[in-house]
């Protein structure tokens, strides 16, 4: 028997309520279609764009069946995947929910830190629409941890407390000149490009899909020469983003270790690689290479203003917040999943553990009651 198109968006949206934003950004060649059996003799089944198809023709029509008699009121802080993830959720649960986020709109890293030409915002803008129509609350540019805290939180009412903010700061390489007015930080200037004049030649400090992001949208932003480099030979990106920013332009260059930023560009010197791949040395001699910019794109950290302001809140040694089996923190009725937990990952590793985290978190609430 034939499944209509919307009896299919509905199974995919219950199963990831992300499904339309997944089906666009993830990493496919590492699981969905890498993991497809066709793949091993020929190609492999297009799960992604199937999926975004039918999730995208879904999202305008779907009509969610929302109780309405509300449940106990919750707080979701920070408005990313992970926190759309399980306010969602929770609204078909019955419960009351707000979302608390620190910009102007929704989305998290995957408005403010995926670029408009891979995932258009629209998308995340008919996604609000929904969400709103859900009942779901939404308090914008409220960052948590500032002015209001989790305890005022749980003063005004609140049951329980999902942590979703992801990693928003920059990692530095601890070098000289990282503070010169031609150094920038890859995960600040992807939230905002229009705001950054990098001239026309740009180096880049990083192979990660991050990177990939900026080396691409630096060249969609008038830059004409843009080089990602990096110490060994390993590229942490996947290989249809790499391949993306090479068709876009840009270069690469191995076996380059950071020494320092100068006014006008990076200083390396050269690793040696043995026959396994491994730096195992740095020759002698240093290679400035010129730069109207250089933009380091390692990685990014959490910020740690909700471990500083709320009392029995822990974190890593990197900052990340420490929760049990059940997503819960190490402060009770406190929940986190995502990149604030597990460090920068996909979107769908995101909405995995946030799935995880609202059914224990519906658990906690039903027995407080």
């Amino acid at each position: 028997m034939a499944i209509h198109i919307m009896d299919a968006g509905a199974e995919l949206f219950q199963n990831n309520p992300m499904s339309v934003i997944c089906s666009i950004v993830c990493d496919h060649e590492q699981q969905c279609a890498g993991h497809c059996v066709l793949g091993k003799k020929g190609n492999p089944v297009h799960f992604s764009s199937i999926e975004n198809y039918i999730s995208d023709t879904y999202l305008d029509r779907m009509k969610l069946q929302i109780p309405e008699e509300k449940k106990k009121p919750v707080a979701v802080i920070g408005a990313g995947p992970a926190g759309l993830t399980v306010a969602i959720i929770l609204a078909q649960h019955g419960y009351k929910v707000t979302i608390f986020e620190q910009q102007d709109k929704i989305g998290g890293i995957t408005r403010y830190g995926i670029p408009e030409f891979r995932l258009p915002k629209s998308i995340l803008d008919r996604l609000e629409k929904q969400i709103l129509a859900m009942g779901i609350r939404i308090r914008p540019h409220t960052a948590i941890g500032t002015v209001l805290t989790i305890d005022d939180l749980f003063r005004d009412g609140y049951a329980s407390v999902f942590v979703g903010t992801g990693v928003w700061k920059a990692r530095n390489l601890g070098i000289p000149g990282e503070c010169l007015a031609n150094v920038h930080f890859g995960i600040d200037y992807l939230e905002n490009p229009a705001a950054y004049d990098l001239g026309e030649k740009v180096a880049i400090i990083g192979m990660g899909n991050a990177a990939m992001d900026v080396a691409r949208t630096a060249l969609r932003n008038g830059a004409l020469q843009v080089t990602l480099y990096a110490r060994g030979t390993h590229v942490a990106a996947n290989s249809h983003e790499m391949a993306y920013a090479e068709l876009d332009g840009a270069q690469f260059v191995f076996g380059k270790a950071i020494e320092r930023i100068t006014e006008t560009g990076p200083v390396f010197k050269t690793s040696v690689i043995d026959e396994n791949n491994k730096v195992v040395g740095y020759e002698e001699g240093e290679d400035q290479v010129e730069a109207d910019s250089t933009i380091i794109a390692i990685s990014q950290g959490p910020r740690n203003r909700l471990i500083r302001t709320t009392v029995g809140l822990e974190g890593s040694d990197k900052g990340l917040l420490i929760v049990d089996e059940n997503e819960m923190t190490t402060r009770e009725g406190v929940f986190a999943a995502g990149d604030v937990v597990h460090g920068s990952k996909t979107v769908v590793h995101a909405v995995e553990q946030a799935k995880k985290a609202a059914v224990a978190m519906i658990a906690y609430m039903e027995k407080e009651s």
